[in-house]
């Protein structure tokens, strides 16, 4: 199920959806960040809990809807959501995943066929990746894929609500702007909740707990020139500071950077 309907659209002159031609070459092996692949599609964060943790996981994002928009949700056992895509399956589609046990990653394979289970419950977050369309399209650079590198993404001293076992810090995405052109960052993203919406924060990022701006959590570093100042989204990477921080038994998450390509319009998430 889905909180959006899939809306097909053949774009390729083969008649398949550039989405699907991006999911299976993530079958195929390709294993690099998917920021700005398959333009124009949804791209999602991926975390996989066990039937047991998954309503207090469920909780946990309503309760946090900025670093967690849930878009789709498996059914126990089933590794498809044809919502997102008649054909995907969340076991191969994804470029690398994290296999989690007790806080810590065991392994990152490009695939999870050895580790899936029938006790298993796929949520799908929207991804900071969908609203880079409309910033590109406004002209706003965006440095991590100029340099075709993964986004940097850091956990904060901002603390997420807390549902069962699920609490923790939030994780968030950064993109160096001008002033000016920050502004209009605001303006454009906020018209996309679905996918983390506004910044969370815009500059001074010892005041989000964060030390040292060239050396992310997560993802790669991109630098800040002199005359731009740093804008942080929540970020879909939060389940997974917060799957280490709960210690759970298992899970499963993608690595940061490369997400699950869906079958959902990034044009269909605007509210305004």
């Amino acid at each position: 199920m889905t909180v959006f309907a899939a809306k097909q659209q053949s774009n390729g002159e083969d008649g398949i959806l550039p989405s699907v031609h991006a999911r299976r070459a993530c079958r195929a092996g390709m294993a690099s960040t998917t920021a700005g692949v398959a333009s124009g599609y949804v791209q999602g964060n991926l975390a996989i809990l066990p039937e047991k943790f998954a309503s207090a996981f469920h909780r946990f994002c309503q309760l946090n809807p900025k670093p967690c928009p849930i878009i789709g949700m498996s059914d126990v056992g089933d590794p498809r959501i044809p919502a997102l895509g008649a054909d995907l399956d969340i076991r191969t589609d994804v470029p690398r995943y994290r296999v989690w046990r007790d806080g810590e990653v065991i392994d990152e394979p490009t695939d999870i066929m050895a580790h899936w289970r029938d006790d298993l419950v796929a949520f799908v977050l929207g991804c900071s990746f969908s609203f880079e369309e409309p910033l590109l399209a406004e002209g706003l650079p965006i440095k991590h894929i100029e340099r075709n590198v993964r986004v940097p993404m850091y956990r904060t001293n901002i603390a997420c609500a807390s549902a069962g076992p699920f609490a923790g810090p939030m994780v968030v995405s950064m993109r160096p702007f001008k002033p000016a052109d920050a502004i209009r960052a605001v303006q454009i993203t906020t018209r996309f909740p679905a996918v983390h919406g506004a910044p969370v924060h815009l500059g001074h990022p010892h005041l989000i707990g964060i030390k040292d701006i060239t050396k992310p959590d997560y993802g790669d570093p991109v630098p800040v020139e002199p005359d731009e100042i740093p804008v942080f989204w929540a970020c879909g990477v939060t389940p997974q500071a917060v799957i280490a921080a709960a210690k759970v038994p298992f899970a499963i998450t993608h690595a940061p950077g490369l997400m699950l390509v869906t079958d959902l319009q990034n044009k269909h998430l605007a509210v305004l």
